[in-house]
């Protein structure tokens, strides 16, 4: 395989689908409170957040699967601070979903002047610091089962509804770069519904030199490509399988896709174009994990 370094320059200016014809991927287009639990009848004070279009998102979790899945990771333990409305510190006290977190109760209007415009909380948010993920060799050895490799994929939406199929479908975890891909918090932690938290992931410096790791390890690169000469159904079997998904826009880099074993499309007899691309991860988990049942 080559060890170039990776470029996005595609000379041809063909752009990458996952359909049966090119045309690209559509994007889906303060000081808190310091009581706890016990201590609402003070009144929570609001934190002070003059401009909501710079609130940091990566920073914050928010809306109650998120929340909830971030608490019970046992990797958050002893971080970040919890706050709550009072109706959802009571849900959480009577059912234990803490896990060690202080409580620290607001009213719904402080917790949203907290966070960017539009973000929906429904009465939860936590401060956290973005999960740092771990080494590729933990995630891929021994070699068994699916994981999905996620190609300078920037939209918080796509990357989020990934991380939530990849884990419906029983996926190993998530491969991406450690730049060019947001932090696992903010609109993309809504967005998995709590399967940041609960999916591995790896941040590499390097996509091609991490496919020529995993291919020692005894991993099978299959990328997907509206051009692929093959469907996905005939690419794909019980091997250990790394599912490639590249940009929204520009699909998989060049060099990327030279270091895959093989370039698959999803076959769209209805005639359709291209689907975005978390539908699809989706569409590939899925015939990924029925390939992997033999």
């Amino acid at each position: 395989m080559s060890s170039k370094s990776e470029r996005n320059d595609r000379k041809s200016g063909k752009k990458q689908v996952f359909g049966n014809r090119p045309g690209g991927l559509r994007d889906k287009a303060q000081k808190p409170a310091t009581q706890g639990f016990g201590g609402r009848e003070e009144g929570p004070r609001a934190p002070r957040s003059p401009d909501r279009s710079r609130v940091d998102a990566d920073n914050y979790l928010w809306g109650r699967h998120p929340v909830l899945a971030a608490l019970a990771n046992p990797s958050r333990r002893g971080t970040g601070r919890l706050f709550v409305t009072a109706d959802r510190a009571q849900e959480i006290e009577d059912g234990r979903l803490n896990h060690g977190h202080k409580i620290e109760v607001m009213d719904n209007q402080a917790l949203t002047r907290m966070l960017p415009a539009g973000a929906v909380h429904q009465g939860m948010v936590f401060k956290v610091q973005p999960l740092e993920g771990v080494a590729l060799e933990d995630l891929a050895d021994p070699a068994h089962g699916v994981i999905v490799m996620l190609d300078q994929l920037t939209d918080p939406q796509n990357v989020g509804a990934i991380f939530r199929s990849a884990l419906a479908f029983g996926a190993r975890g998530i491969i991406v770069q450690d730049r060019h891909a947001p932090a696992l918090a903010g609109a993309l932690a809504k967005a998995a519904v709590g399967a940041t938290e609960r999916l591995p992931h790896a941040r590499v410096t390097n996509l091609s030199r991490a496919l020529e790791r995993l291919s020692d390890l005894g991993w099978r690169a299959v990328g997907l490509d509206g051009s692929g000469e093959q469907t996905l159904e005939e690419a794909l079997d019980s091997q250990p399988t790394v599912l490639v998904m590249g940009s929204e826009g520009d699909g998989i880099r060049r060099l990327v896709a030279e270091h895959c074993d093989v370039l698959a499309k999803i076959p769209m007899p209805g005639g359709f174009e291209s689907l975005n691309v978390s539908n699809a991860a989706a569409v590939a988990l899925y015939e990924a994990a029925r390939a992997q049942r033999g």
